[in-house]
């Protein structure tokens, strides 16, 4: 079994003269990137690996969480403006000795890969995280194989 969590970046601010790729998080983002990486660990929900968005609005996001986590990072380019098969083809490929990881990155493709996954209409709200559970042994059985919501947070409902 293997569980994939899905987190779309906290809330980000635009300052005038920023490329889409270097916007900051807001404090407002901060503040709920540090509440729910807060939760989630107070929940005791595992993670043994985070992949992100290179762009700083998802990469400062997993970088709150991982104040809680202390686990290896890894930024993918894909994660950046990915579409649902960029999620699918990260998933296929990951070490199937990760049984538990996070991807963090953003809007739309984060929304539309988990409502691949689950007959829920999911709309991920900044700093939002949802849990699947993956029935198989190895990633690269991850498109055949049953999936499962376990859990889905908004930062304004924790």
């Amino acid at each position: 079994m293997k569980t994939l969590i899905l987190v779309r970046h906290a809330k980000s601010d635009w300052p005038e003269n920023t490329e889409d790729f270097d916007r900051p998080l807001a404090e407002k983002g901060i503040h709920d990137a540090e509440k729910m990486s807060h939760f989630l660990k107070e929940k005791n929900i595992e993670i043994e690996k985070f992949f992100t968005s290179p762009a700083l609005r998802a990469f400062s996001t997993c970088e709150i969480f991982n104040k809680e986590y202390k686990v290896e990072i890894e930024t993918i380019q894909k994660l950046y403006n990915a579409s649902d098969t960029n999620f699918e083809n990260i998933t296929l490929g990951l070490d199937d000795q990760l049984n538990k990881v996070a991807m963090f990155s953003h809007n739309n493709g984060i929304s539309n890969f988990a409502n691949t996954m689950t007959d829920d209409m999911l709309i991920f709200p900044t700093a939002g995280v949802a849990g699947f559970e993956i029935d198989c042994d190895s990633w690269s059985d991850f498109h055949s194989a049953n999936k499962k919501l376990i859990f889905f947070y908004d930062p304004k409902h924790i």
